[in-house]
């Protein structure tokens, strides 16, 4: 059995775009605890520091629910790769002045290829973006939200509960 189509958006994501489907809201969706996951203990180096860096901002707006420690530790990693990447490329750049390396293939014949930080960087982007589109963390995703101040009471209790 295959799945068609996009992922349906979370209730809480309809209700901060202001539902632009109209469409009837899942009453009986789970809601998590609106409080921020533990960081797990395996994040080292600049994964962690991702981590630090974005979950205080998370928390304060509302998007980070203590289910949300699994995806958002996957962002982190990507983050750190990307960043360990990037290093490379910087590193190999200022030796080399080239984003390409030379292959040598089994006949001895060399070729000037992309150097392979490249595709792990682009690899690496590609989720990060995936990931903060989940999160609300880029311009576009934004835009698609409202967020309401923390000391107002939560539009999902009222239309969870029935009450308008």
């Amino acid at each position: 059995m295959s799945i068609r189509g996009r992922p349906p958006k979370p209730t809480a994501l309809k209700v901060l775009e202001g539902n632009p489907g109209k469409r009837p809201l899942n009453q009986n969706e789970p809601k998590p605890k609106p409080i921020a996951p533990e960081r797990p203990s395996w994040l080292t180096g600049e994964a962690k520091r991702e981590w630090e860096r974005i979950v205080p901002e998370l928390e304060r707006v509302g998007l980070l629910t203590v289910v949300d420690g699994a995806a958002l530790a996957n962002y982190c990693q990507w983050w750190a790769i990307y960043v360990q990447a990037a290093k490379e490329l910087k590193a190999h750049l200022k030796e080399h002045k080239k984003l390409t390396i030379t292959y040598v293939n089994t006949q001895g014949a060399e070729n000037e290829v992309p150097h392979p930080a490249i595709a792990i960087a682009e690899k690496a982007s590609k989720n990060i973006k995936a990931f903060c589109t989940e999160f609300g963390l880029t311009p576009a995703s934004r835009t698609r939200m409202e967020v309401k101040p923390v000391d107002e009471p939560d539009p999902m209790e009222g239309l969870l509960s029935g009450v308008k």
